[in-house]
């Protein structure tokens, strides 16, 4: 069953800009190490900023919180398998609440997609209740 949905758009110039005007503390407030290690090793920066800011922007949306009620940036975070397929962590508050609101005797798994398009870039983020075996 579907838990929630979100999506977001960001544009990635306006990324570009806040990278160049506020720099680490923008980078350190906002995104992990794993986040900001990967981003540094791209040729678009900026465009791989973008898209786990809009995929951050998504979960919180498919959490049913957006960025308020305690959630933090941190507490929800991109990375990659090794088939470069991106996959959304969450810790904290961002924990907290997908198991409050994934029904008893299911696991929640968080399914998100990225995009980009100069100027944008855009994620979706689906969260969907599996029933745990036995159950």
């Amino acid at each position: 069953m579907i838990l929630g949905i979100g999506t977001d758009l960001a544009n990635i110039d306006r990324i570009a800009g806040v990278l160049e005007r506020h720099g680490d503390r923008f980078r350190n407030r906002v995104f992990t190490p794993v986040e900001q290690a990967k981003a540094e090793r791209r040729r678009d920066v900026a465009g791989t900023y973008a898209k786990r800011w809009a995929a951050k922007e998504a979960c919180s949306k498919a959490l049913g919180t957006g960025l308020r009620m305690g959630i933090a940036w941190k507490d929800m975070a991109v990375s990659n398998l090794r088939t470069g397929q991106p996959v959304m962590e969450v810790t904290g508050w961002a924990r907290e609440r997908l198991d409050a609101m994934t029904p008893v005797g299911h696991e929640a798994i968080i399914h998100v997609t990225l995009t980009d398009d100069h100027p944008w870039a855009q994620a979706f983020v689906v969260i969907e209740a599996r029933p745990l075996a036995g159950h």
